[in-house]
């Protein structure tokens, strides 16, 4: 489902220039749940960034269902975003203006789905995460565990088929983490993709492959 080739990314910063990825070559099966693990600066969420089209390689290639993303336009991109992959981040990246049934339906607003549809769709995936309690709550009236819940929801609302978490358990506890890690292996039993990367090792171990980033490479293993 996806493949990198040869991929590298160089970042700028005045005359200097930083290699975050060096020459990765990665694939990655449909229905696999993988982890990717490193320490911080290993290049990891610069790899995933790629992997979820956020951002360009400086070299190289990723490929999605055979579909070279980097032919692709911004606009094809951002089709292949909403449609295809659900993002989970660290910081929950949830709006505090909004409640949690609102945040969850804010993706099928962009997806044009219609407001009764969406409402029922978010609904239903709040309760499949456990908070049908909880909806009508803003972040702020959440614990870290449940805001991590909600962007879960959110990421499942346009149902894609590949699930992309950026250390999804950064900011929770260990037996929160491992609650949310068992929601991503439900939802990887479902039939969907599941990437996530991680600095936590026993957090890896819930993933069916691990991989290991060191300096911007992927490590043989």
């Amino acid at each position: 489902m996806i493949r990198a080739e040869n991929l590298s990314k160089v970042y700028r910063m005045g005359k200097i220039e930083v290699p975050a990825l060096r020459d990765v070559n990665l694939e990655i099966e449909k229905d696999e749940f993988l982890a990717i693990v490193g320490s911080s600066g290993s290049g990891k969420s610069t790899l995933l960034n790629m992997l979820g089209c956020l951002d360009k390689p400086t070299s190289g290639a990723v490929f999605i269902d055979d579909v070279n993303t980097a032919s692709l336009s911004e606009n094809e991109l951002a089709e292949i975003r909403r449609e295809k992959i659900g993002f989970i981040f660290q910081q929950f990246n949830l709006i505090h203006s909004l409640n949690a049934l609102e945040n969850v339906s804010l993706p099928m607003f962009f997806a044009g789905v219609g407001r009764d549809e969406r409402m029922k769709r978010a609904a239903e995936l709040l309760a499949k995460v456990g908070l049908e309690k909880r909806m009508h709550h803003k972040p702020s009236e959440l614990s870290g565990g449940q805001q991590q819940r909600v962007a879960i929801a959110r990421a499942l609302s346009n149902n894609p088929e590949i699930i992309i978490g950026d250390e999804p358990t950064g900011n929770v506890d260990s037996e929160t983490g491992n609650a949310i890690m068992d929601i991503l292996k439900g939802l990887n039993s479902e039939g969907r993709t599941v990437i996530v990367v991680t600095h936590d090792a026993e957090i890896a171990a819930h993933a069916h492959r691990v991989k290991r980033m060191k300096d911007g490479r992927l490590l043989e293993q």
